[in-house]
């Protein structure tokens, strides 16, 4: 619960030091073009639109993620309780996703893929760590699939375990490997498949 808390408070820090950074680039890039005040009124408008859609695109996914963080980490402690409360938060947060501000085509695979993924988080939500452990494998790859979609603004890891299950990946957002499959008994067994920004 520590290292969930921990994992959030970093993201929130990341997050704010990102809208920090980016309002000073568009800062920037607005001096750097002289423009009628009439242009520029219209830029603004249409760029506050556009912030206003991502943002409420981006905290929906962001959630996710980092409720998927709190759930990989209980795993990685071999924390049953830890665990399933991270899957509740998981589902909760998967209900409450709105999908109303991406293309028809990305709603209906979106709409496929958390349905899919409430799933396996319900059942993390009341299962053996054994079990807790079956459903993160393809909950994993529901995540995968959704930050696709969603794009991440954090650094992400997508991790691979050879040995569970015939091969199972998982996302991370440190780049040391602490296997959510096999915990303290097999930690640092898998490697980093790709990096995802």
């Amino acid at each position: 619960m520590k290292k969930a808390r921990v994992t959030t408070a970093i993201m929130a820090m990341a997050l704010v030091s990102l809208t920090a950074m980016s309002c000073k680039d568009s800062k920037n890039e607005e001096s750097a073009a002289p423009m009628s005040s009439e242009m520029h009124q219209e830029n603004v408008s249409d760029k506050s639109d556009e912030t206003a859609m991502n943002d409420e695109q981006n905290s929906d996914a962001k959630q996710v993620l980092a409720d998927y963080m709190a759930l990989k980490n209980a795993l990685v402690a071999t924390n049953k309780e830890d665990a399933a409360k991270a899957g509740k938060k998981l589902e909760s947060s998967l209900n409450s996703f709105d999908v109303s501000s991406y293309t028809s085509e990305e709603q209906t695979e979106l709409k496929d893929i958390i349905a899919d993924a409430k799933e396996h988080a319900e059942h993390i939500g009341k299962s053996e760590m054994d079990h807790q452990r079956e459903h993160f494998k393809t909950l994993s790859k529901d995540i995968l699939d959704m930050v696709a979609i969603t794009g991440t603004e954090t650094t992400l890891y997508q991790q691979f375990c050879p040995m569970y299950d015939g091969g199972s990946a998982w996302l991370s957002m440190e780049k040391e490997i602490k296997n959510p499959y096999y915990g303290s008994k097999m930690m640092a067994c898998g490697k980093v498949q790709k990096e995802i920004n």
